[in-house]
């Protein structure tokens, strides 16, 4: 969310607009929409007879060509090794495996220093709530964070 994009595309971005900056959210899930687009394909529904999992993300490609309207108006939601976040405007909310859930206003705070959820307790609820009922509908599962190093002393036979 905070990694810069840097894009060349000569045949694609308008010549007014090289150079500039777009301050837009995006995150990964939005690869495959704007690739998909830029291809003019369409996404597969199944593959060998398995169904796929629907996109995640959207196109980027407004953005590429000057749009200013943000391409995610609605809360963008992820889940990675036990990680959890949620992305709704200018609110973030974070679980890290290392301790609860802690909200940031991303306007004011983009280095994520100063937490929240004591002061937005309502809007952490809520937050929580919306995470929790977009993880159940599609299928993540909670598994107790891991903790590679003992994993990896495990597999060593070193316990």
């Amino acid at each position: 969310m905070s990694t810069p994009l840097i894009a060349h595309w000569p045949a694609g971005i308008p010549w007014h607009l090289r150079g500039s900056f777009v301050r837009q959210m995006g995150f990964l899930p939005d690869f495959m929409p704007t690739l998909i687009e830029l291809a003019q394909t369409q996404y597969p529904v199944e593959r060998a007879g398995v169904r796929v999992h629907p996109l995640a993300g959207k196109s980027l490609l407004p953005l590429l060509q000057g749009e200013q309207t943000p391409v995610h108006q609605e809360p963008v939601y992820w889940e990675h090794e036990g990680n959890r976040a949620m992305r709704d405007g200018k609110w973030k909310l974070v679980w890290s495996v290392k301790g609860p859930w802690e909200l940031y206003d991303m306007d004011a705070d983009r280095t994520e220093m100063h937490d929240l959820s004591s002061k937005e307790p309502e809007r952490l609820r809520k937050m929580i709530g919306r995470w929790e009922s977009w993880a159940k509908s599609v299928g993540v599962s909670f598994p107790e964070p891991i903790n590679y190093y003992k994993a990896y002393k495990q597999s060593q036979g070193n316990q």
